[in-house]
This record gives C-alpha cells, structure tokens and sequence, in this order.
C-alpha cells in the first residue's frame, strides 16, 4: 500500500502506514488485546515485525537497533503490563540520547479514567523519561501525532517518544494523507545558532593552550562529527578523552587517543584532564560519573570550550567559552 494514497483506512491501517512513510522497515513488539487491531492490520504492509518474549526485550531491541543504525526504533506493546515493562527500556534511551518511538495500546477511549480491564496510565508514568508522550483517541490524529512523534524523538537532543493509542482510534476509519500530516517546521532554538565571536574566542583559547585536551562524547556519534573532531585533533595534535557512550568515536588505536575518562576509566586519563588548562567538550554532559566531585573537578582556573552536536540533520551547533 502507497504510503502516498489519500484513501481512508482504519486507524490501524494508519499506523502502518505512517510508518512506512517515515521510512520504518523493523519493529520490535508483543502483542496483547488493545494493540491486536494493529497487529491485524500489519499483513497489508511491507513493515517485519520481530516478535519478543518480554515488552522490555521489544524496547531494549529498539534501543540498540537506534544505536547501531543510527535510524529511530520502534516498539510496540499493548496496554496495562505490556505498557509498563517497556518502561526501563525507555528510561534506558532517555538517559543515553537514543532516538525511539515506542507504541502502546489503551483501553477504548470511552472508559479511559474508569479503571477498565488493563488500563494504566502509561503516558503518566512515562512522563519523566520520554522527551514527549501523547494519547491517541481518534483514528484521524494517529498520522499528525505519530509524525511529529518521530520529528520529536529524533531532534535537538535525541531521546524516546511514547504514543499511546486507544482501541477504538484504531478500529475506526479516517481519510489518510501522509503529506498532510507532516509537522509544522519549528525554527532553530536561539541557543542553537553559531556566533562568530565565541568561534574567535575557542580558537585563541586552543592557540594559546598549553596542555589541550578534547573530552568527546556520545554526541560525536550520534551527530556523525566523528571525522569532524579528529580533523581537530590533528590539526592541533590535542589528545582525546573519550566518555563510555564516546568509545568508538575516535580510533581507539590513534596516537592521540588517551582512552576512557571518568570513574570506570582509566586513571592517567583522569589524571590528563585534571593537569590540563582547556577542555574541549564536544557532544558530552558532564555527567558525575565523568566528574566525581564537581568541588574538586577542573579546578576554576581552568577554560572550556563547550560544544552542543546536534543531529545530523541540523547544522548548526553552539559554542560556549569560559
């Protein structure tokens, strides 16, 4: 079926549809009663579902084939305790920036709020570790949400999206236009812009460096700036520290690799970015297991250059010196 046709289908038709039409080709799923009109809808398209023996497997499944690929997972589970054991799944990628959209069942949309057989509410028990999660109650919205549900999880910082959908929005028909329903276009955010003067201002902080060193995160990866931060690298001969999300984004067989940084890492490179007197963040946070104690971390006389890496489809990344 063309994800092209402006014909009218169920809602979970819909579903299909709009993922093939993002270019989906995999999911990972179990599935359960308020999911099955989907399930059944599923033979019409050209999707290969991989069937799990645990929710959380579907999630975890999604999660690596994100990272591996570089393309958004998808998962698919029914609703009450199939939506609740895709939840360390997605508290995993929200944590490590890793782009999924995860697809639950619900009861019908009449009984949402009564308690019905396995109803849960999964969108607010997933609220703090998706980057959005929307609710689904009529089958012409199932295209509209889950396109912005993929322009959600796969920009600015990347992370999970949940779309939770009821019963009866599949079960219904609606007119399917896959153009119509794509996201409006949301300008860049202000912070995101590069401003010629902080440029400067990192290239005589790195000129003038004495002991340089690049901290390189799992934002290099993800962003695809891989070459981009060896370039530097070697054009200013800076050693390179990478986070445990980082390993393979510089070549752990190059010269001016140190190696791991942090509490699971190795000490000299701990011992490098505290002698140092600038650090180049590229695509990495800071989190406490990179730092320890922030009182005794980078001392203040120290400088940084901090960068943002974006996805690879934005191009534009700030800069920020101190």
């Amino acid at each position: 079926m063309s994800t092209q046709e402006h014909t009218r289908l169920t809602g979970a038709e819909i579903i299909w549809a709009t993922l093939e039409g993002e270019g989906v080709r995999e999911v990972f799923g179990y599935p359960g009663g308020a999911i099955l009109p989907a399930y059944d809808a599923l033979r019409k398209f050209p999707i290969r579902h991989i069937l799990v023996r645990h929710e959380q497997s579907a999630v975890h499944m999604a999660d690596g084939y994100a990272r591996a690929s570089g393309r958004i997972g998808v998962a698919i589970a029914t609703s009450g305790p199939g939506a609740t054991n895709m939840v360390t799944g997605i508290a995993t990628a929200m944590l490590d920036s890793i782009p999924l959209v995860c697809i639950t069942g619900q009861v019908g949309s009449k009984v949402l709020g009564t308690d019905a057989f396995q109803e849960v509410d999964i969108t607010g028990i997933t609220l703090p570790v998706t980057k959005h999660n929307y609710v689904v109650t009529r089958a012409e919205d199932v295209a509209p949400v889950l396109r912005d549900a993929f322009r959600v999880a796969g920009s600015g910082r990347p992370g999970p999206v949940l779309v939770d959908i009821t019963k009866d929005a599949q079960q219904a028909t609606a007119e399917f236009d896959f153009a119509a329903a794509a996201p409006g276009k949301i300008g860049a955010h202000p912070m995101l812009s590069v401003v010629e003067q902080s440029i400067a201002e990192a290239a005589e902080l790195i000129l003038n460096a004495k002991r340089p060193l690049i901290l390189a995160g799992h934002g290099i990866i993800q962003s695809g700036a891989m070459s981009q931060v060896r370039a530097l690298a070697e054009r200013a001969q800076i050693p390179v520290a990478c986070t445990l999300l980082g390993l393979g984004g510089f070549p752990a067989s190059h010269r001016l690799n140190l190696g791991m940084m942090g509490m699971h890492g190795e000490s000299w490179v701990n011992h490098s970015i505290q002698e140092a007197d600038l650090l180049i963040a590229c695509g990495m946070r800071f989190d406490d297991r990179v730092t320890g104690s922030l009182a005794t971390y980078a001392p203040k006389q120290r400088r940084f250059i901090s960068t943002s890496i974006l996805p690879r489809s934005t191009k534009t990344s700030p800069c920020r010196c101190r």
